[in-house]
């Protein structure tokens, strides 16, 4: 199962439907996500949550428990925007070099 999805599961059973269906759809994930920093997003919403539960899943967050996979990492990596995100950190490491 996609960690995404494990993600969703928990958000689902912890009473947050809507974190939940974002969570889905890979808004919180580190490869799928629009965000700079999905996991800060995700724990300050569980934070404002502010359940016991919602307080739990933070702390698991912290922890890791719903980062990306190796499998997750490195289809993402193999892909169109992988590809291009290492090759734009590659030039500026270079430029940086010379």
């Amino acid at each position: 199962m996609h960690t995404k999805d494990i993600l969703a599961d928990a958000l689902r059973n912890a009473g947050l439907p809507i974190m939940a269906a974002r969570a889905a759809e890979g808004y919180y994930h580190d490869y799928l996500s629009p965000l700079a920093m999905p996991e800060k997003m995700l724990c300050d919403e569980l934070m404002d949550a502010g359940t016991s539960a919602a307080l739990a899943l933070c702390e698991r967050v912290k922890q890791g428990d719903y980062d990306a996979s190796e499998e997750e990492e490195e289809a993402w990596a193999a892909s169109p925007e992988g590809v291009a995100a290492m090759q734009a950190f590659a030039a500026r490491f270079m430029q940086k070099r010379a």
